[in-house]
């Protein structure tokens, strides 16, 4: 997944309403209230990108984090609707932040696990049964754009599940995959980005932009737990 990148420059001064729309979602997630405004700005670019209307539409998702619109693309396809949680068909900004913030490196791994397993619960029955599975690693062997032979898939698959699949009834739980990623942590490599930490730094001039700081956000923090 990429992010649009450029210069862009805020127009306008925040609406107090926006402001406190920042300042909450960076209460709630790991990133900075510079990173949150930083993402609205993209958000505004990739929201307007097909359809003016300020939201993300399927097409516009597609088109800017996995640069299509119209190929097949199951990872995407889940991963669009995993960020649109009101499941209406497009993604507010809220949802956008939200979403993204799972790939933060500052993210609790658990946060990071159970989005990954509903990645791979296709049909969404609180279980990654053998088909799911392999259409998740087919799709993955797919964006890499590597060979790999039928059997070799196939034993894969086999081994994933005989090794997560501690019940044995033929299908992997919440708990098993949690017990499974523990075991290899490289499952869930992809559910962290380092780049989003350094969203603000493609657009240096947030920083004197922003009208809610990020002190005033520490100083509302330690109010509350203090």
């Amino acid at each position: 997944m990429r992010f649009l990148v450029g210069c862009f420059c805020l127009k306008q001064r925040h609406s107090s309403g926006l402001d406190d729309h920042l300042l909450t979602l960076a209460s709630q997630t790991a990133f900075t209230v510079n990173e949150v405004e930083a993402l609205y700005v993209l958000y505004e670019k990739l929201s307007r990108s097909l359809i003016d209307d300020g939201l993300i539409h399927k097409e516009e998702f597609l088109l800017g984090m996995f640069e299509c619109s119209n190929k097949q693309n199951l990872m995407a396809d889940r991963l669009f609707d995993l960020f649109d949680m009101k499941r209406n068909g497009v993604i507010e900004f809220g949802e956008f932040v939200q979403s993204l913030n799972v790939f933060h490196p500052r993210t609790p791994e658990s946060v990071k696990i159970a989005f990954a397993f509903r990645l791979y619960d296709l049909k969404q029955t609180g279980y990654i049964d053998r088909e799911e599975l392999k259409e998740m690693v087919l799709a993955t062997i797919s964006e890499t754009g590597s060979m790999i032979a039928e059997d070799v898939i196939e034993a894969i698959v086999d081994k994933t599940i005989s090794e997560a699949d501690m019940t044995g009834d033929g299908r992997i739980s919440p708990e098993e995959w949690k017990q499974l990623v523990a075991r290899n942590p490289a499952l869930i490599s992809n559910m962290t980005l380092p780049e989003i930490k350094e969203v603000t730094i493609a657009f240096p001039s947030f920083i004197t932009l922003t009208r809610v700081k990020d002190w005033e956000l520490q100083s509302e923090s330690r109010e509350l737990f203090w």
